[in-house]
């Protein structure tokens, strides 16, 4: 996966297989302390403590329908070449979450990458999921709230594309708005 976007969908999808009706996805870039954080907790059926240990190993998954899972994998190893850290807690019944913070300034930093394609594209998958994305500079913070938004829409479809280009606009825009002066930042 190239992109911090990659890895959200990734993960959305198995808090999705797992129940979650709330997912929040939080992007921190902190500068003065050179991390680039993402975190996302769910409120999914959790995983017990055998699979939670085996989580992070590209050679296990839980689901029947593969013999792999990469995706916690590389986004651990992705994190750790980026000079950050990886970590994931899980409660049985309760959720969890999934953090990785990266260098901000290393080179290995995956770039955001269409992280407004990503949050349409989930919530229009699973409108009866609340998903939250949450992004924070030093300049500023932005959040999409599905909740919010379809409450907004009342009747009318995300599936307009004058309502798909509205909100991706939204999104890129306030991204734009907190985006930091900075050559390695990426959108």
């Amino acid at each position: 996966m190239k992109t911090i976007a990659e890895h959200v969908l990734d993960i959305v999808q198995n808090s999705v297989r797992a129940g979650a009706t709330l997912i929040e996805i939080m992007v921190e870039e902190n500068k003065k302390k050179d991390l680039y954080t993402l975190q996302i907790t769910d409120n999914g059926c959790g995983m017990p403590p055998g699979i939670l240990k085996n989580a992070t190993n590209p050679f296990f998954t839980s689901r029947t329908t593969r013999k792999v899972g990469l995706g916690l994998s590389l986004l651990k190893q992705n994190a750790e070449n980026a000079g950050g850290s990886f970590s994931l807690t899980s409660q049985p019944e309760k959720g969890t979450t999934v953090k990785a913070a990266f260098g901000h300034s290393n080179v290995d930093r995956p770039p955001l990458g269409d992280i407004w394609d990503t949050w349409y594209y989930s919530v229009l998958s699973h409108p009866d999921i609340r998903l939250v994305y949450e992004h924070r500079t030093g300049k500023g913070h932005f959040m999409a709230d599905s909740a919010e938004i379809l409450e907004m829409l009342g009747e009318v479809s995300l599936k307009n594309s004058a309502i798909k280009e509205a909100i991706i606009d939204m999104i890129k825009n306030n991204l734009k708005e907190i985006k930091e002066t900075n050559n390695n930042f990426q959108l």
